[in-house]
């Protein structure tokens, strides 16, 4: 068969290209791909003189790809990740399956695992595996997805909304039953335990109080970096906790937590599962995704808002 089937130029050409694009150097591009600097200049040659339009912009401290460069660039990139990704499931049928998904240690624990859990039931050939990180993830490489709330607007990632939370002051059944019922002030004037998260996208209690109209004193507590322990610390009656309802909801039914007064705020942002597109995921992939959003629309619960 004609290497012109397709009427592309020469696939080492091409793969060059994309390895120098990447890079945005020829040196690198070439210790990369084991050859010379002055071969990589060679086939970026070849493939301009081929397509007849020039795809990088040569300047004294390196290159900058042309508008048809980065245009090719991209549509490589993605080619060759769908490449990628359809050689790794054929390697991987007969080892072991798996998708990775990373998120905040409070998603993980009080959401995200025991909903894999249901998955493997569903799917028990397909292994999960998680990485919990409390900073904003930036990067792809060993992940297939990873949750987030509220957009990342520098990101490429495709964004698929998961659900809108509902934030809650929760205590301890014993703090709530001596307090009885609260206005928005007596809450304000509170312990309050306050979540000092390295994401700066998390609602936090001055948010909180500012979106329901009061503008007044928030209340001094504790200071914790772990959602994790300010939940801990509202079980044992050391203050007032803002609540998720959707993560604490085991706690909520069971009780070890309880939710003081009547105030409550839509999450002003949602949770998104972020990942590449569809199309560039594998098939084991696809099915985690698809069944996490399946269990979300068919949850019990009407008051967390998925649209």
């Amino acid at each position: 068969m004609s290497r012109r089937q397709y009427n592309l130029p020469a696939l080492t050409s091409l793969s060059v290209f994309e390895t120098a694009a990447r890079h945005l150097s020829f040196k690198h591009a070439a210790h990369e791909l084991g050859v010379t600097p002055g071969a990589v200049s060679h086939q970026i040659k070849s493939l301009e003189a081929d397509l007849g339009a020039p795809l990088f912009r040569r300047q004294h401290r390196g290159v900058e790809l042309t508008e048809d460069g980065l245009a090719l660039f991209e549509a490589l990139a993605a080619s060759f990740l769908r490449v990628s990704r359809c050689l790794e499931d054929i390697r991987q049928r007969d080892i072991t399956r798996y998708v990775t998904v990373g998120s905040t240690t409070a998603v993980a624990g009080l959401w995200l695992s025991p909903s894999i859990i249901r998955f493997w039931r569903d799917f028990p050939d397909i292994n999960v595996n998680q990485i919990s990180n409390d900073r904003p993830f930036s990067v792809m490489d060993e992940l297939d997805f990873f949750i987030r709330y509220g957009k990342d607007k520098d990101s490429g990632l495709e964004h698929t909304a998961l659900y809108r939370d509902q934030l809650v002051p929760v205590a301890s059944p014993e703090l709530a039953q001596s307090l009885g019922g609260v206005s928005l002030s007596d809450i304000a004037a509170m312990r309050l335990i306050h979540l000092k998260s390295a994401d700066r996208s998390w609602t936090n209690w001055a948010d909180w109080f500012a979106a329901l109209g009061h503008h007044g004193k928030v209340g001094a507590g504790p200071q914790v970096t772990s959602y994790a322990v300010a939940l801990q610390l509202a079980r044992k009656g050391a203050g007032v906790a803002l609540g998720w309802r959707r993560l604490i909801d085991p706690a909520l039914k069971s009780g070890r937590l309880v939710v003081l007064g009547d105030a409550s705020l839509p999450a002003p942002k949602k949770f998104y599962l972020l990942g590449r597109a569809d199309a560039q995921q594998t098939a084991d992939a696809l099915a985690l995704k698809t069944w996490l959003l399946d269990e979300i629309k068919s949850s019990e619960s009407n008051k967390f808002q998925v649209n």
